[in-house]
């Protein structure tokens, strides 16, 4: 994308979404750091309904350590994976005690030597929490970024550090966010829902997904089903 058609699709989307924010719930930098940790290969409605009653009383790291492991896996069984996060939560509440006392460090490096942190996650908390301009680049972060031609890359650090370059401001803050939901809610993974998307003249993915119901919606299912026919015939 043009650097000129790169600002508009953010000024669209923020049109759209103007104060975006994470959909993890939390209630302070600790327990957003928890709940990106346990949101891994999960999703965040999911994480919220384990987490909700337990950051009632699990606010800092020494309170996790007092739970404890088994008690914490109890909490987060609903979760996938939720063997391994539980003790790479209790492991990090254990470190941010005894290096950090007790609070969550500002700095990426710091977060990403943390057990269970990688650089998708040490990425959103450091935009969610202190306000940095990451770019965590999750799988719809990922995908929106090649079907719209925004940041292409092979790969999430390819495509973080093109959109690095590419995004403008005032757009740095929010781009994660805005990228995120959009991907979530209106650029799905399997069907697209192209209709209603407010960057579908700019964006670069091609066949546009047509509106339910509709007349181009129709020749192109009748498309496909020749095309399978075809396909079947040739066998």
């Amino acid at each position: 994308m043009k650097p000129a058609e790169v600002a508009e699709l953010y000024r669209r989307l923020a049109d759209r979404t103007p104060n975006p924010e994470t959909e993890l719930e939390f209630v302070n930098d600790y327990t957003l750091l928890v709940a990106v940790v346990l949101s891994a290969q999960a999703t965040d409605a999911g994480v919220n309904i384990a987490t909700r009653e337990l950051f009632k009383t699990v606010k800092t790291p020494q309170a996790m350590l007092d739970l404890g492991e088994e008690r914490l896996r109890e909490a987060i069984k609903s979760i996938g994976l939720f063997n391994t996060k539980a003790k790479n939560v209790i492991l990090l509440s254990k470190v941010l005690v005894e290096q950090f006392d007790g609070q969550v460090p500002a700095d990426r490096d710091l977060l990403m030597a943390l057990p269970g942190v990688g650089r998708k996650t040490a990425n959103v908390v450091m935009n969610t929490a202190f306000g940095a301009e990451t770019f965590a680049v999750d799988t719809h972060i990922f995908r929106v970024s090649n079907r719209t031609g925004l940041a292409p890359g092979k790969n999430p650090l390819e495509v973080e550090l093109k959109l690095d370059k590419a995004t403008p401001p005032p757009f740095r803050r929010d781009a994660h966010h805005l990228l995120i939901l959009h991907g979530r809610y209106v650029c799905k993974a399997r069907t697209p829902e192209c209709w209603r998307c407010v960057i579908a003249d700019i964006c670069r993915y091609k066949p546009k997904t047509p509106a339910p119901g509709s007349e181009e919606e129709a020749r192109m299912l009748a498309a496909r089903r020749k095309k399978r026919a075809a396909a079947g015939k040739s066998l």
